[in-house]
């Protein structure tokens, strides 16, 4: 064999060599570039989660705070449509009280329309259709947070009627603090909603507790101190299967629901 072909086939040897080589190292760098990848996925897919439980969703929800880290905060997952909110019929001036005939027991709080007009107005127009009659509080918090949600017609946390109504009264209970909480007082009643401004419905979310939130659940009812045990003994019943959030061991059922004007 001349010294030539030899050479003409070292130099093919070498070049595949080089190709084969370089073929390697770019295998390599995207295993690399997937691993980085797939890590800062799960650093993302951490951070949402734990944005999901200090804030509530945003959402989240995300949006918690260090108070609620054990558990989300209340909101539905989703809310149906934009049609209209009902049309104001109530005495924007008023006290109303909307009054919940449960399973546990009777659960009444007042709302202030002056402060929150549009929420009383909602509640009083689907309470006046029957629309909360029959649902379960189908959620109940005992870490982090300690609530009770209802007003789910679909009793899974995705329900809602239809429509939005703005978010009111937010600044009722304080500034937020330096963990951009407020504190939400055994007794209150407020929004649940899905994160975003103005995305409440119908659920709602009943206080036994002082829990830490951040003031962005519009609150617009107080327990009465008989209602406030009613949900207290609830709590305390805990939840099905041990955990701190979900159905409670104690179901309850809205029989019916009213509201009247005081």
């Amino acid at each position: 064999m001349s010294s030539s072909e030899q050479r003409r086939r070292q130099l093919a040897r070498e070049k595949f060599e080089r190709q084969q080589k370089r073929r390697e190292e770019a295998r390599r760098r995207t295993r690399r570039i997937t691993l980085i990848v797939a890590s800062a996925v799960a650093v993302a897919a951490v951070a949402g989660v734990s944005a999901f439980v200090v804030a509530g969703k945003e959402d989240d929800d995300g949006k918690k705070s260090q108070a609620s880290s054990e558990s989300p905060v209340p909101e539905p997952s989703e809310t149906e449509s934009k049609a209209p909110e009902p049309p104001m019929k109530i005495d924007e001036k008023a006290t109303y009280t909307m009054a919940l005939k449960t399973s546990q027991g009777d659960i009444a709080f007042s709302m202030d329309a002056s402060k929150t007009p549009h929420t009383t107005n909602s509640f009083k127009a689907l309470a006046d259709k029957g629309y909360f009659d029959g649902t379960k509080c189908h959620r109940l918090t005992t870490q982090g947070i300690f609530v009770l949600q209802c007003g789910d017609p679909k009793g899974d946390g995705t329900g809602g009627p239809g429509y939005n109504i703005p978010d009111e009264n937010l600044d009722a209970l304080g500034k937020a603090g330096a963990d951009g909480t407020v504190s939400y007082p055994p007794g209150t009643v407020a929004m649940a909603n899905t994160g975003q401004p103005g995305s409440g419905g119908s659920q709602f979310f009943l206080v036994y507790k002082e829990t830490k939130l951040p003031p962005t659940y519009t609150p617009f009812g107080t327990m009465d101190d008989a209602s406030l045990k009613a949900v207290q003994k609830v709590g305390e019943a805990g939840v099905e299967g041990g955990a701190g959030d979900g159905a409670p061991k104690k179901a309850v059922t809205i029989e019916k629901a009213s509201v009247e004007k005081e």
